[in-house]
C-alpha cells in the first residue's frame, strides 16, 4: 500500500495504532479447509474489540463489503476472491476461562471449539462431547449451531455477546437466540464476540467414552484426510442428505478436481486441484439431480463468499 491514503479504510489499516495485522491481497486458499479461494482485498486479524469496532464502522461508513470468518471450515471462496475485507478474530478473542461458581466456560469467539472440548474433558466436565473433532471456532459453531439433530451447541449457551453495526456490543442470554438444526437467528452482520457455555461435572470415563465413540464414528464415516468443508447440505426433515445423494447415484461423481466423496456422499472433497467453480458446479449438479429424482431441494450448509 502506498502512502497516498486514497481511502478511509486504507488510512485506518496503515495507522500504527490500529490493533491488528493486515494482509493486502491475501489468498483465501490459505484460510479455508477446502484450500480453495482467490485473494481478499484485505485480510485483517483484529486483536481487540476496539480494533474490530473501528474496522466495522469504517467499512459500513464507506460501503466496503466485510465478512468475519473463523477457521474457514464451512466456507467456499470464489476463484476471483472477495473484493472487500475478510475479518478474523485474534488475540483478545482467543481466551477461554472456566468460572467455577457459575459452572460455565467464558470463551472468545476466536477459540477453536476443539480446545474447549479438550479443556472440559481435562476438568471432568460434560456437555460438549458431541463437538469433539469439530474443526471450526466457537463463533462459527454458534452461528451454524454445530451439532447433530439430537445435541447441538446452542443448548449449552448461557449467554452470548455480539457486535452489530449501529448497535454496538449486546449481551443476550442463550434462550433469547433462536436455535434450530444447523441454523441460528444471528443477523448476517452480527459478529459473535464471546459466549458462556454451561457444563456439568461427570465421570471422566463416561466423558472419554462418548468422545471416543463420536471420533471413531467420524473417522469411519467421513473423509477426514481430504480437504473439504464438512457436510455440504443440511439434512432435510426426516431424511439424510448423504443418503439421498448416494441413492441418486452420485457417489464418486467428479467435476474437475471436485468429487462427491466415496466414503460419505454429503462431502464434496478437493482431490488436489479443485477450483471453487468445480465445487460450486458439483453442488448445483447434486441439487438438480436430487430434486429431479426425489422432489427434495437440498439446502447448502456451506457458506459462499465472493460469488456473484
Amino acid at each position: 500500500m502506498s502512502a497516498r491514503h486514497t481511502t478511509e479504510l486504507e488510512a485506518l489499516l496503515v495507522d500504527d495504532r490500529f490493533d491488528g495485522d493486515v494482509y493486502p491481497a491475501e489468498p483465501m486458499a490459505r484460510h479455508t479447509m477446502y484450500r480453495i479461494g482467490g485473494p481478499a482485498r484485505f485480510y485483517v486479524q483484529t486483536a481487540s474489540v476496539g480494533a474490530l469496532v473501528r474496522l466495522v464502522e469504517v467499512c459500513e461508513r464507506t460501503g466496503v463489503p466485510w465478512v468475519v470468518v473463523g477457521r474457514g471450515s464451512n466456507l467456499l471462496v470464489a476463484d476471483e476472491g472477495f473484493p472487500g475485507v475478510v475479518v478474523t478474530l485474534g488475540r483478545d478473542f482467543r481466551t477461554c476461562r472456566f468460572d467455577e461458581e457459575a459452572g460455565r466456560f467464558c470463551v472468545g469467539a476466536g477459540v477453536p471449539l476443539s480446545s474447549v472440548v479438550q479443556e472440559a474433558f481435562r476438568r471432568s466436565l460434560a456437555g460438549l462431547e458431541f463437538a469433539v473433532g469439530t474443526p471450526g471456532t466457537v463463533g462459527g459453531a454458534l452461528r451454524m449451531n454445530a451439532g447433530s439433530r439430537d445435541e447441538w451447541i446452542g443448548a449449552r449457551v448461557a449467554s452470548v455477546t455480539t457486535l452489530s453495526p449501529g448497535r454496538g456490543l449486546v449481551r443476550r442470554s442463550g434462550d433469547e437466540i433462536g436455535w434450530d438444526y444447523r441454523t441460528s437467528s444471528f443477523a448476517p452482520d452480527e459478529v459473535i464476540v464471546e459466549c458462556e457455555l454451561s457444563v456439568e461435572p461427570a465421570d471422566p470415563f463416561f466423558i472419554r467414552g462418548k468422545m471416543e465413540a463420536s471420533l471413531a464414528r467420524r473417522k469411519k464415516t467421513q473423509p477426514l484426510t481430504d480437504p473439504s468443508c464438512g457436510s455440504v447440505f443440511r439434512n432435510p426433515p426426516g431424511e439424510s442428505a448423504g443418503s439421498l445423494v448416494e441413492r441418486a447415484g452420485l457417489k464418486g461423481m467428479r467435476i474437475g478436481g471436485a468429487q462427491v466423496s466415496e466414503l460419505h456422499a454429503n462431502f464434496i472433497v478437493n482431490t488436489g486441484d479443485a477450483t471453487a467453480r468445480d465445487v460450486k458446479d458439483l453442488i448445483e449438479l447434486v441439487q438438480a439431480k436430487v430434486s429431479e429424482t426425489y422432489g427434495i431441494e437440498l439446502q447448502p450448509e456451506v457458506r459462499f463468499l465472493g460469488f456473484a
